[in-house]
């Protein structure tokens, strides 16, 4: 087994007196998809957040590919390729679908000192690749015909899509999905299932996800951590895990 591509050692998260996360560890395979469920309140966002340098830790270690990452920011650790969505899809507005995920595209030419001094000639491929990418992003979740479409008009659904798109086109390897399935149909919702699977089956692509959705949880995640009251209460496959009292009891009481 090849070593892990995030490892969480002893993490805690605390709010004043609140313990929101209380010495969890686990890690992530890479290649995989790793499911984190729990009821309300179990602290998983709060672990999600931690990871992905949107809050600090008030202890503990976070280890991706090889390196720790403890309390790096978001920025860094997304040119690393550690690259998180949130719960309540963002989008840029006033930007065309196709354009809200060029804007996530890194180390654009046209944007540096050398470029801007060399003229449009000296970055004018590098710009036509991105657009041939950013389309064929566009073309695995079907939603090209809402290429130029202003993405303040789209559905809940789609903006949730262009997140993750846009996300894509930072190269991460690594990707921290909050709820991708909240608000959408069930035949939506199995779509993006399966657009999942693919990307993590043809690119250097892991995903670790919180998702309420169980049936989605056991349908796409190899390994799938249990959280209540900020720790860690099982791991396993989620078909095994529906069989343990102490995750029955879980989303019975919290």
């Amino acid at each position: 087994m090849s070593d892990p591509i995030l490892e969480v050692s002893d993490l805690t998260k605390h709010y004043g007196g609140v313990h929101a996360v209380e010495g969890v560890s686990f890690t992530v395979e890479k290649g995989s998809i790793t499911g984190l469920i729990g009821p309300n309140g179990a602290g998983k966002s709060s672990v999600l957040a931690v990871i992905g340098g949107f809050i600090p830790p008030t202890s503990g270690k976070v280890r991706f590919d090889g390196q720790d990452v403890t309390g790096q920011a978001m920025h860094v650790l997304a040119r690393r390729g550690l690259v998180r969505t949130f719960q309540i899809a963002r989008v840029f507005g006033n930007l065309t679908t196709i354009e809200n995920l060029l804007v996530a595209a890194p180390r654009q030419k046209g944007e540096q000192l050398a470029g801007l001094v060399g003229g449009r000639g000296a970055w004018r491929g590098q710009e036509e690749e991105l657009v041939a990418e950013a389309r064929e992003t566009l073309k695995t979740f079907d939603m090209e015909a809402k290429m130029d479409e202003p993405a303040r008009q789209l559905s809940g659904g789609q903006r949730r899509a262009v997140e993750i798109m846009r996300a894509l086109m930072m190269k991460p390897k690594l990707l921290l999905l909050d709820e991708p399935m909240a608000g959408l149909s069930p035949s939506l919702s199995r779509q993006l299932e399966d657009v999942l699977l693919r990307l993590v089956a043809d690119r250097d692509l892991s995903l670790l996800l919180v998702e309420h959705e169980l049936d989605t949880v056991e349908r796409i995640c190899g390994k799938v951590v249990v959280m209540a009251q900020g720790k860690v209460l099982s791991e396993g496959r989620m078909s095994e895990l529906r069989l343990r009292k102490k995750v029955q009891d879980a989303y019975v009481i919290g």
